[in-house]
């Protein structure tokens, strides 16, 4: 049996039409996976700027309790500010290669201080190339420990 000529017209350019269907359907998923690769990258760099940020106060932190607190908590203080004492000018130069940390320096705060040594606070802050463009609060890491010496 044939197809009228009638019902041949009405047929023609469908597949043409399902073709270019299936065409926008693929692009719209090759447009998706691209967009979730960009927020992979974009996640990935943050945890590691993060990453390096603990590490770099857990760093200091280690380095306060290794170098007798009852005498030498007091020469860690920076309020950011200036020169960094003697004791922490290796350690912010570290901070500063953390992503936009040169125009945000780290903060080391001792209080309590007593005879036996003092609470500790560090703060190390941090922005990506694209957020510090946009104006975006920096991010931060903070560690806080009482370093005391018992003898």
């Amino acid at each position: 049996m044939r197809a009228s000529p009638k019902t041949a017209r009405q047929q023609a350019g469908v597949m043409l039409l399902e073709a270019l269907i299936a065409i926008l359907i693929f692009s719209i998923g090759i447009l998706a996976v691209v967009g979730m690769q960009a927020n992979a990258v974009k996640a990935v760099t943050e945890s590691r700027s993060r990453s390096e940020a603990a590490m770099l106060a857990n760093q200091l932190l280690a380095q306060i309790w290794v170098d007798n607190p009852k005498v030498n908590i007091g020469a860690y203080a920076y309020a950011g500010a200036g020169a960094p004492p003697t004791r922490l000018t290796n350690w912010v130069t570290e901070v500063n290669r953390l992503p936009g940390a040169s125009g945000l320096p780290p903060v080391v705060t001792i209080s309590n201080i007593t005879a036996q040594g003092g609470d500790v606070r560090i703060q190390v802050y941090w922005r990506s190339p694209e957020e510090t463009s946009l104006g975006a609060p920096a991010h931060n890491y903070t560690v806080t420990a009482a370093v005391y010496q018992n003898e």
